[in-house]
């Protein structure tokens, strides 16, 4: 019998026919993109007996019992069915009501999409908004899924870096207005940001806003750590953002849908993970103008078809019952924070500053040049998981999260302490 001609590569192997390996890789594009720096430090330390792992953003506690119980109910009830392409009517409502109990204006189900996770969101906003060679701009450090994924897509991504400085992490607005050129399809704004903290104030903002608008450049807001922040909720800028509307009394960072207009080229990345301790349960939202939302639905459609019910229904449970449980979060957050900073400001070397918002540490070491390398040492030497600062774009930085026990949290430090003194040089 004749071999078939799409012979496949493992055959032609068994065989002993020379193969280029090439032939079997991805795409250029797809290829020659970075891996996760802080997955590899992870895959290569989990489950290791004794480990404080501190690499990823979220806490050491589980989602509360009533949003599971959500789920659970979802469950028993046979929710196991498709659902529209945006989400079940009753969470699209949910979120559009907490969205104008934060933010004012008029976001309704039409703004309105549900996703599975914000980095979902993310990606289906890339797809919507690029075409390959597309100028991007990005607001760094940043979290490497939302640098790596406009590559994906075959975008020219420029950076615009924040300074470290006894202040902490800071806006250079001008150089950022200066990068953002007339052909910049969008800008990508991650505040309060991942890794540094790093919160945008409302006169940025503006500036922007004006500046996009002017050149017709959209802005992306990765809103997913602006319950995450350590100070007075922000007062009303306009005349429907009132304390009256608001779904709870809990802090809110200063956000573009405060001030942005229906006409305005805004979209919102959103999700439960981190406002909810949710981390797990991969579902997000995007508030978008109608007509991007009309072309959104395609490409829901086309990557994940919807999000799941019962998943959905916890989604509900989380965003009208659970203000109490965001505030409980945030004060334990901002404990964390003033734990674990005086005390990594005291080993020598280490450059901290106490950030404004989100949920991480991002510091300085002196004499780092490799911090993949010295993270490695430290989860394989002395059971200390953090994330190195290469992957978030700046050499020499640190990120830990610090939403975790005092007891964990001083002993990582002490840990951190014996590691600098050993690492390889």
């Amino acid at each position: 019998m004749n071999a078939p001609a799409d012979i496949s590569a493992v055959s032609l192997y068994a065989e002993g026919a020379p193969v280029d390996a090439r032939t079997l890789y991805a795409r250029d594009g797809v290829h020659g993109l970075q891996g996760s720096k802080i997955r590899e430090v992870a895959n290569a330390a989990m489950g290791r007996e004794g480990l404080l792992p501190f690499w990823f953003g979220e806490p050491d506690q589980v989602t509360p019992d009533f949003i599971r119980a959500a789920a659970i109910e979802s469950l028993d009830h046979g929710e196991t069915f498709y659902t529209h392409s945006f989400g079940i009517p009753p969470l699209r409502e949910a979120i559009a009501t907490y969205v104008r109990g934060l933010h004012g204006g008029a976001t309704s189900v039409a703004n309105i999409a549900v996703t599975n996770s914000g980095m979902n969101a993310l990606t289906l906003i890339f797809q919507a908004l690029i075409a390959p060679g597309d100028r991007v701009v990005a607001v760094t450090p940043l979290w490497p899924n939302l640098t790596q994924g406009p590559k994906i897509l075959s975008a020219d991504v420029h950076m615009v870096s924040l300074d470290f400085g006894a202040a902490g992490w800071t806006l250079n607005l001008q150089k950022l207005l200066d990068t953002l050129t007339p052909d910049t399809r969008f800008v990508l704004i991650n505040s309060p940001n991942n890794p540094t903290g790093w919160t945008m104030s409302r006169a940025e903002q503006a500036a922007v806003l004006a500046h996009c608008r002017k050149h017709g450049i959209w802005i992306v807001a990765d809103d997913a750590y602006e319950r995450l922040v350590f100070t007075e909720g922000h007062p009303a800028t306009r005349p429907d953002a009132v304390p009256a509307t608001r779904p709870d009394t809990g802090a809110c960072a200063p956000s573009f849908l405060d001030i942005a207009t229906p006409e305005d080229r805004v979209v919102s990345a959103n999700t439960f993970s981190k406002s909810w301790m949710m981390t797990g349960w991969r579902l997000g939202w995007i508030v978008a103008p109608p007509p991007l939302l009309a072309d959104l639905a395609k490409l829901i459609e086309f990557n994940i078809c919807c999000a799941q019910s019962f998943v959905q229904r916890a989604g509900i449970a989380a965003v009208t019952k659970g203000a109490a449980v965001t505030q409980a979060f945030v004060a334990r957050l901002k404990h964390g924070r003033d734990v674990l900073v005086p005390r990594l400001a005291q080993i020598e070397g280490v450059s901290v500053v106490a950030p404004p918002g989100a949920m991480y540490a991002f510091f300085k070491i002196d004499g780092v040049g490799d911090s993949l390398a010295l993270c490695k040492h430290l989860a394989a030497n002395h059971g200390l998981g953090l994330a190195p600062g290469v992957a978030f774009g700046p050499e020499g930085y640190v990120r830990w999260c610090f939403a975790a026990s005092d007891e964990r949290l001083l002993e990582g430090a002490a840990r951190l302490e014996r590691g600098l003194k050993d690492r390889p040089r």
